[in-house]
């Protein structure tokens, strides 16, 4: 198990920013609160965030929480690059800033 720990983040992280896109998706179809909840995106978003918790948990009984914490932020770059791509939303040179100091934070994190 110990070789895999940061495959297991990986996974995590990667079904984290499936839910988010989910969500979204769900989100953008305008349907009635009810609906919302009951739609398939939004069920499969949930899902996503439900395995990402069980895959968070395994891969915190081998990796510092102070370091995988803030690796997760790494799917902060990965959602605004693709909700860009998919759904046009702004793309500021802010918003360029601020992803290049959460990677550099989350490098020097797993480097430190």
């Amino acid at each position: 198990m110990e070789q895999y720990r940061y495959a297991l983040l990986g996974v995590s992280i990667v079904l984290g920013i499936g839910g988010q896109l989910l969500l979204k998706t769900g989100a953008s179809r305008g349907l009635a609160p009810i609906a919302q909840f009951l739609s398939p995106w939004t069920i499969g978003g949930l899902a996503c965030y439900f395995l990402a918790a069980l895959g968070y948990i395994l891969a915190l009984r081998s990796i510092p929480l102070s370091v995988a914490y803030p690796t997760v932020a790494s799917s902060y770059i990965v959602v605004l690059i693709l909700s860009h791509l998919l759904w046009h939303e702004p793309l500021t040179p802010t918003n360029v800033a601020g992803v290049v100091c959460i990677g550099l934070g989350i490098w020097l994190v797993n480097h430190a």
